[in-house]
């Protein structure tokens, strides 16, 4: 099942993030990549924003990645993740995730480039998968 979890994640390349601080959920629409093996997704935004300024107060993250615009509504698959967000500050780490992200979403290559623009890393520590309306699968990371 944890392979079906994972090849999920590879297999799309938008999802809800929610972030939350002072006990105040908020959810953003966002693009990402993701490694080869799906222990870390990489998302960028803006340094001036809410879910960055939640992100700092609170980097324990959910994401939503699902298959509703793909299958009939009794066949979707959503899948939720958790997991931990952290700006990423290594330069030559930073290149190669800008490069990931360029690849999967080439439209994104001046927002990427802009001085405001963090690059962010989720490592993911458990997935939740959810077919239909009642099968449900968990997995932890390890």
């Amino acid at each position: 099942m944890l392979t079906e979890m994972k090849d999920l994640v590879r297999a799309h390349s938008a999802c809800v993030l929610a972030t939350s601080s002072e006990n105040r959920p908020y959810c953003s629409l966002m693009a990402y990549a993701v490694n080869d093996d799906a222990s870390e997704i990489y998302m960028a935004t803006q340094r001036s924003t809410r879910k960055f300024a939640n992100l700092t107060a609170n980097p324990a993250v959910s994401l939503l990645i699902d298959t509703r615009n793909e299958v009939l509504r009794a066949q979707v698959r959503a899948l939720t993740v958790e997991g931990t967000c952290e700006p990423v500050t290594d330069p030559a780490r930073k290149e190669l995730i800008r490069a990931q992200l360029l690849a999967v979403h080439p439209h994104m290559a001046a927002f990427l480039t802009q001085d405001d623009c963090a690059i962010l890393c989720i490592t993911v520590t458990s997935f939740l998968l959810l077919k239909g309306l009642t099968d449900a699968h968990y997995a932890t990371l390890g």
